[in-house]
């Protein structure tokens, strides 16, 4: 049976995760851990992610935690996910992170940890999005530069990064696919005259509500228009992409894998 740590357990993402644990076969809540501080902490973790009482308690003591875990989930922010990374490095755990915003430097350390533990670190651990990426990817190489190319996202109100980690991911694959520079062709939103070069990428954002995340991409050709959707309707779809991503990793070699390598879509 693989235990799983899991990184802040008292926040909405910990709590589905661990709830979607408990009804996964082949694995099983091995603790959680919060921030110090937190009024959770000394509490059974299973109590505190509404999933009944688990003999393990919430602790703000990562490497003490560890100990009785095999594989960790970290669905936190860019500075606290690191943090793990590192902690993981230095025990010898393999990591699952679902966390966006990572600036260039941070994924240049996470390479450097990469090569002491296996780690899957992916912007979007659904299984749909996932499959988006592929398509989008293909559909990318076979439109080709006859066909415009627009990102737009929408997220919940409280979602901190902008545009979204996801819709980063998208606009590297299709530059990637037309053999372009995202540095040099990505534009971030439109206001007054903007003519739209032939080579450029569109990423929109779109910040309201509880929308859990929406991602749009537009192929626009003349005469018609091609387009991929996906909506996320629960944050299940993330944190049960989560479980098969650190089902998976254990037994990996050392290096830094995404959802691609993970459902064997490369």
């Amino acid at each position: 049976m693989t235990k799983i740590l899991v990184i802040g357990i008292a926040g909405r993402m910990g709590k589905t995760i661990a709830g979607c644990i408990e009804d996964t076969e082949g694995v099983e809540l091995g603790g959680g851990t919060e921030q110090a501080g937190s009024p959770n902490l000394g509490q059974d973790a299973g109590e505190v992610a509404g999933i009944g009482n688990k003999g393990v308690v919430v602790s703000d003591n990562l490497a003490t935690a560890l100990e009785a875990c095999d594989v960790v989930i970290d669905f936190t922010t860019p500075e606290s996910s690191l943090q793990t990374l590192q902690v993981c490095a230095e025990k010898g755990k393999a990591v699952v992170v679902g966390t966006t915003g990572f600036s260039p430097e941070q994924r240049e350390e996470i390479e450097r940890i990469g090569k002491k533990i296996p780690c899957v670190v992916a912007p979007n651990m659904s299984i749909g999005v996932n499959v988006l990426f592929k398509l989008v990817a293909d559909a990318a190489r076979v439109l080709g530069d006859a066909y415009d190319v627009e990102i737009v996202e929408a997220h919940h109100k409280f979602k901190k990064d902008s545009p979204s980690g996801t819709a980063v991911r998208i606009a590297e694959i299709v530059a990637d696919s037309l053999g372009r520079n995202l540095e040099e062709v990505g534009v971030y939103g439109r206001k007054g005259i903007a003519v739209r070069t032939p080579k450029e990428i569109g990423i929109h954002t779109l910040r309201a509500g509880d929308i859990i995340g929406e991602h749009r991409v537009l192929f626009g050709g003349m005469g018609e228009n091609f387009e991929v959707f996906h909506r996320a309707q629960s944050r299940e779809t993330f944190a049960r992409g989560s479980i098969r991503a650190a089902q998976w990793i254990l037994g990996q070699p050392n290096g830094v894998y995404d959802m691609q390598d993970v459902l064997g879509l490369r």
